[in-house]
């Protein structure tokens, strides 16, 4: 059918012209075989069928022809669609009618019962024929502009969704590169050529792998821990043995999911708020184990802890004034996970900032590991 060119709901209408023709052909095969079975079942004779073949041959030409008519009006305003669709299917009823009537004389020139008789009997049948089938017709293609609609507004939403992951990806950077390109910066000017192209090529690593990652993709935890660590050893030539990193790392949950450089934002957090006001600096620690079915990771550090003015007065929790990173990390686990994650953060009374991750175990088979030198 030229007007099934809609989105697919299903395998039928993966080819909508075959699937129009299977339902044209299939659907006048039954009408015959049906007006067939009961004329015979009322004692008519066989010679019963040949106006019957001849009025299916002609209902079959007639809602071809509607067809096309209706693929134009279909998209129209809806007042001159249905009234010339009406007048379209009114004008064929009156046409089948005719050419079955007039076939009915001549089969039986004898009979009693009068051209005007027969046209009448004709019409009553025939534009039920045809409003069934008319209204089958509409009822489809609606129904296929329907799901094409829902796809559409699915396809915008993955759409906005991989757009909103990429723009929280990509907040990252500017943060981490202002940072280590400073460092490099201030190596070049103190002539320390050896660190400063130890931290390039440790950048570069780095880089090489957030680029070669779709913003959208997820990896598995060992690929992230090994990620953190490129960013760490970037970091340790900054404030060298001021900062501390502790991994603590349950085999049993290396190969679960989750969005690509999604804890790095927390171990810049515990950096900025607890390695660099502290003269001795801070150990972060970073812990991941199973919780029921879900992964359930830890960072902490063992800073001065979360400062007044960035603490909910009622809950004594983190707010959004800490930064982008914690903020991004919400929307991130709730555009990956949905309901089905946890995010909580906690300052403890005695110093130190901890945050917990929760999310559903989902193992995948291991990508390809990022390296540690440059190229």
């Amino acid at each position: 059918m030229p007007l099934f060119g809609l989105s697919s709901p299903g395998p039928f209408f993966s080819d909508k012209i075959r699937a129009f023709w299977n339902l044209q052909i299939l659907g006048w095969l039954a009408w015959l075989g049906l007006r067939g079975v009961s004329g015979l079942a009322n004692g008519q004779s066989f010679t019963f069928l040949i106006p019957q073949v001849i009025s299916a041959i002609t209902g079959f030409s007639l809602t071809l022809i509607l067809s096309v008519c209706y693929r134009a009006l279909i998209n129209r305003r809806p007042i001159l669609m249905w009234s010339v669709s009406l007048g379209l299917a009114g004008l064929a009823t009156a046409l089948w009618a005719f050419i079955d009537a007039w076939v009915a004389q001549i089969q039986n020139p004898a009979s009693e019962a009068g051209f005007t008789s027969l046209l009448l009997g004709a019409i009553y049948i025939d534009a039920t024929s045809l409003g069934a089938w008319s209204a089958l017709y509409f009822a489809i293609n609606y129904f296929l502009q329907l799901e094409e609609q829902n796809d559409r507004v699915l396809r915008l939403e993955a759409q906005a969704a991989s757009a909103q992951l990429a723009m929280l990806r990509y907040q990252l950077n500017p943060h981490f590169l202002f940072n280590t390109l400073n460092s490099i910066s201030t190596l070049v000017l103190l002539k320390q050529t050896e660190p400063a192209n130890a931290m390039l090529s440790r950048l570069s690593a780095f880089l090489r792998y957030t680029l070669a990652n779709e913003p959208t993709a997820q990896v598995t935890l060992a690929q992230e821990i090994e990620t953190l660590k490129l960013y760490l050893d970037i970091e340790k030539m900054r404030f060298e043995e001021r900062l501390r990193p502790h991994f603590i790392i349950d085999p049993a949950v290396a190969r679960a999911r989750l969005p690509s450089l999604l804890l790095q934002p927390l171990i810049e957090n515990a950096i900025k708020y607890a390695v660099t006001p502290q003269e001795d600096g801070a150990d972060i620690t970073i812990s991941a184990q199973l919780a029921g079915q879900n992964v359930r990771i830890t960072v902490s550090d063992t800073g001065s802890g979360l400062p007044a003015d960035r603490a909910d007065p009622t809950t004594g929790l983190a707010t959004e004034s800490t930064g982008v990173g914690l903020a991004n990390i919400r929307d991130r686990l709730a555009q990956a996970f949905g309901d089905q994650q946890r995010f909580e953060t906690q300052s403890g009374a005695d110093g130190g900032f901890t945050v917990i991750v929760e999310f559903p175990f989902q193992p995948e088979g291991g990508q390809a590991r990022i390296g540690t030198e440059a190229t």
